[in-house]
């Protein structure tokens, strides 16, 4: 990312703080807790309703925004087993299936979220539609980041996608 833009590489940091932040808070809300019930012995509530908020918006938004293709886990063994003409087929298909699968779901999750909007979470009363917009963050950038494998594959760009060896053997030697 270092040809990229100012303005895109600062966008790109803050899109990285966002987990960071939130294990952040998970941290202070679990120290609360702990001398909350230990200390005062006078348990409250919310703050294992943030703990779980936040890990599931580090989850959703990790997962989707932060993380980079060489961050992924693959089962690569048949990938790293074959020509890369036949990688950049597998990176063709397997991406047109992703986004099948999360076009064809984004309308009955966007139902479900705005549907649980009559719901309040039981201590902060934040609405869970606001709670389970995490998954509609995931879904449409999931889809934007596999068209965008799509569209390398399919002209004849490398993406910088190895096996695990071919990164392993990057990071380790730099």
């Amino acid at each position: 990312m270092t040809t990229a833009s100012p303005f895109v590489r600062r966008l790109r940091a803050i899109a990285d703080a966002v987990p960071a932040i939130l294990l952040a808070a998970m941290f202070v809300c679990f120290i609360i807790q702990v001398f909350m019930r230990y200390v005062i012995d006078s348990p409250v509530g919310w703050t294992v309703e943030v703990c779980v908020i936040a890990w599931l918006w580090i989850l959703l938004w990790g997962q989707s925004v932060s993380a980079e293709e060489t961050d992924e886990i693959r089962f690569d063994i048949v990938y790293g087993s074959v020509r890369p003409e036949v990688r950049r087929w597998f990176r063709v298909v397997f991406s047109l299936l992703l986004v099948g699968i999360y076009l064809w779901s984004l309308p009955a999750l966007w139902d479900y979220v705005t549907f649980m909007k009559i719901q309040e979470t039981s201590y902060l009363d934040i609405p869970f539609s606001w709670v389970y917009s995490a998954a509609l963050v995931f879904s449409a950038v999931s889809i934007l980041r596999y068209l965008w494998i799509f569209w390398n594959a399919a002209r004849n760009r490398d993406s910088g996608l190895g096996t695990a060896d071919d990164i392993g053997r990057k990071d380790f030697s730099e």
